[in-house]
This record gives C-alpha cells, structure tokens and sequence, in this order.
C-alpha cells in the first residue's frame, strides 16, 4: 500500500534559555521512498522513534536497519545520515532537546553513544502516543505549553529507560538482585530520612515483606533497617548542630525526622554518650 507523504512539526512557544532540559520542537512524518538526511551533525539532541515501515540509521561508521518500535538518539555533533526504506519508507516521530543536563537525562533513558538505538515495540508501548500529547501540548495557547510538554517528555525518557532496562538476572545469579534491593533500601532510606517513615512503608513500596527485606538488609550491612535509620537522623543531626547554631534542639529533631525531641535526645546519647547541648556546646568551644 502506498502512503502519501506528510510532514508536521511544532515548536516550542518558549525560548531555550538557561534551563536544565529544554524541547525546541518535535514532529512527525511519513517519509518518501529513499528519503536521506545526512551525514550531517546537530547542535542538540535529536530523537526519532519508527512507527511504521523501515529505514537505515547510520552513526559512529555503523549501519543499523531499524523497523517499527525503534527508537534512536541522536547527540550533539555526532556525525549521522538515515535513510528511508525504498519499498516500505518509515513514519516517525521526532523530538528536539536541548539544556545543561539533556546528556544526563539521555543516559538516564538509556541512550549513549554507543548504543543509541532502543527497541520499545513491546506490547503496550506509549512511545508514540506520548510523543502526540507532547505535540499537542506544545501547540496550547497559555503560557505553560512547556511545562506540560516536559512532563510528557520525562514519561517517554521513563519508557526508554525501561525498555533498556537489563532482564533480570538467571536464578544461579539471584545474589545480584539482592544487591540491587538492598541498595534500594539504601536510597529509600536516605532520600526520605526527614519523613514519617517506617519500615512497613519501605516495604510496601519495595513490593516485598518488612521481615524478608529485615534479613536482608541485616545480611549486607551488618545493621536492621530501623538501626540504620536512627544512625543516619542522628548524622545529619550532629551536622545541623555544628552549622546551623539559630536552630533549637526541638527544631533540628523534626528537620531529621524525629517526631519527639526527648526521644531524639535518647537517640543522639546512644551513638555518641552525650546529649544534642552538650555536642553543641563542645562544637563551640572548639
């Protein structure tokens, strides 16, 4: 069946500034027989995904024919020339992206250099219609057509990064996705040490049982999670005592995430046989 061609782009409404992640413009287009840009090189990051028919992407003197559900990135400077199939030319998306931290972001996602392609045609995929409402929010008449077309860009940057994702390890590796949960707890714990958490709440955003993830956290660093916990409140205590001399006792307590100032004055004499005054007042006169 032939397709007719077609071409759309939207830009975004807003200038490229100094901002962390910026989109400059996205599109979509069914290309002609043979259609060829490149090589050729962009001073931004350029990421196409392939709805439908095939086409060769060529980078870093590689060739890769790619088909529906693949999605490739184009870096800055990075010297590239695609090409569309001569029976079957593709239709794709594309999105401009530009900003301080667009590398980071595109790493994130799973793109590099060496691997810039991604196959997200699985069954379910939302790349496409995520790149359509992040063209549609660009094109809205109030002045925050780019901050809901970011929103839209962090979901698509979240499904590249997990259909780039690894498969999970063999059952004789197991060991290495305890690895991984563990430094899960980790972060959970220290990302949200200042909240009113629990380890029942870990655990229910782990997806495992409090007394599964227990042992394992107690295997691999040697102390329970509510032990490492209050060592950490009470770290980040001792910091604030030391740097922040406005702040009273009660108010460092509930800036760490203890909820009762005695108890968190408990807490401080355990790990260092002294109370929150008396490290303070020791700090001072050092």
């Amino acid at each position: 069946m032939k397709r007719e061609p077609t071409y759309y782009v939207v830009s975004n409404p807003e200038p490229p500034e100094d901002t962390a992640l910026h989109i400059l413009f996205s599109g979509e287009s069914q290309t002609k027989p043979l259609h060829r840009l490149g090589p050729k090189v962009y001073d931004y990051f350029l990421i196409h995904t392939v709805i439908s028919g095939r086409g060769q992407f060529t980078a870093a003197g590689r060739e890769r024919l790619l088909g529906p559900g693949d999605s490739f990135c184009i870096a800055p400077e990075q010297l590239v020339g695609y090409e569309a199939d001569e029976a079957d030319p593709w239709r794709y998306c594309w999105l401009a992206v530009t900003g301080a931290e667009a590398a980071a972001h595109m790493r994130k996602a799973g793109f590099t250099p060496e691997q810039p392609v991604i196959h997200t045609a699985h069954a379910g995929s939302r790349v496409p219609a995520l790149f359509r409402r992040l063209q549609r929010a660009l094109r809205h008449k109030s002045g925050t057509a780019s901050l809901r077309a970011l929103g839209y860009l962090h979901l698509l940057l979240a499904e590249y990064a997990d259909a780039a994702r690894p498969p999970l390890p063999e059952p004789g590796k197991a060991h290495s996705r305890t690895e991984v949960t563990v430094q899960q707890m980790l972060h959970y714990l220290s990302a949200q040490y200042a909240e009113d958490i629990s380890i029942e709440s870990m655990a229910e955003a782990l997806g495992y049982n409090r007394a599964y993830l227990s042992r394992l956290f107690k295997e691999h660093t040697g102390q329970t999670p509510v032990s490492f916990l209050s060592k950490l409140r009470v770290d980040k205590a001792r910091q604030l005592l030391r740097e922040r001399l406005e702040l009273t006792i009660e108010q460092i307590a509930f800036s760490v995430g203890f909820r009762d100032p005695l108890y968190f004055s408990k807490q401080f004499r355990r790990w260092y046989g002294l109370s929150p005054t008396e490290y303070r007042s020791d700090m001072i006169r050092m």
